[in-house]
């Protein structure tokens, strides 16, 4: 039994307001979830995103996974800019400099994204929705490499990267150092066990390495991947 990759999940004020927003920037339909949660179904090579309410502040390290979308053309890289901002996101400055190509947004909630400049080849053949970048160590993308069953398509000085045997969105961690682990994630992985035995996929990802954490009342099982990264292991999507 394999998990799927469900959405990787964002908490937020206002799910429905950053929803629409995502939906406008990737040409997805937004659909009402449990909970007051706003759901972008993905497909086998493009990632879900679900936004759920929750705390949404940017407090310290609580942020350690951002997006990167693909541009064909420096036209296009434009274009999703300025949709971008038309939408309600903004420029952030992380300190990049002049030179490089990618431009930093944050969506209305503060998430970090970058559009990353033509030409790309490692992002090549990926999507619009290009890569789920994290902060985490090699041991972690190795974890996620064997829950997921996707294999590595990058692995060198501690950067690890994974992607669906189908192709599309990767998934990568850039390695240390990480910075300390002092509150909740505001976003994370959710799953869905491929053949349905929630239990039976809960107790492999712990065997695998992962540290149970709580179970919620909806019946979700939260655990905690080798760097202490929370994610849920749900029932059914």
């Amino acid at each position: 039994m394999i998990s799927r990759l469900l959405a990787v999940t964002f908490d937020a004020h206002d799910p429905a307001r950053v929803a629409r927003f995502w939906a406008g920037m990737l040409g997805r339909e937004v659909v009402e979830d449990a909970g007051g949660a706003a759901f972008l179904p993905g497909d086998d090579t493009q990632l879900g995103l679900r936004f759920a309410p929750g705390r949404a502040e940017q407090v310290g390290q609580s942020r350690r996974l951002h997006l990167h979308l693909t541009s064909t053309s420096l036209a296009d890289q434009q274009h999703i800019v300025a949709a971008a901002l038309e939408l309600g996101g903004g420029h952030l400055d992380v300190g990049q400099r002049p030179e490089e190509g990618h431009v930093v947004l944050a969506d209305p909630e503060g998430n970090e994204f970058c559009v990353i400049e033509p030409g790309n080849a490692y992002l090549a053949g990926c999507g619009l929705l290009g890569e789920v970048a994290c902060d985490g160590t090699r041991e972690v993308g190795l974890f996620w490499s064997e829950a997921l069953g996707w294999p590595l398509v990058w692995d060198q000085d501690e950067e690890t990267a994974i992607q669906s045997p189908h192709g599309g969105t990767k998934v990568a961690w850039g390695g240390p150092p990480l910075a300390p682990k002092k509150v909740r994630n505001r976003q994370r992985f959710d799953l869905v066990p491929a053949g349905g035995d929630q239990q039976a996929e809960v107790g492999r990802l712990i065997a695998l390495g992962a540290t149970r954490l709580e179970v919620g009342g909806d019946g979700v099982v939260v655990l905690a991947d080798p760097d202490g990264n929370e994610f849920c292991v749900r029932k059914d999507a």
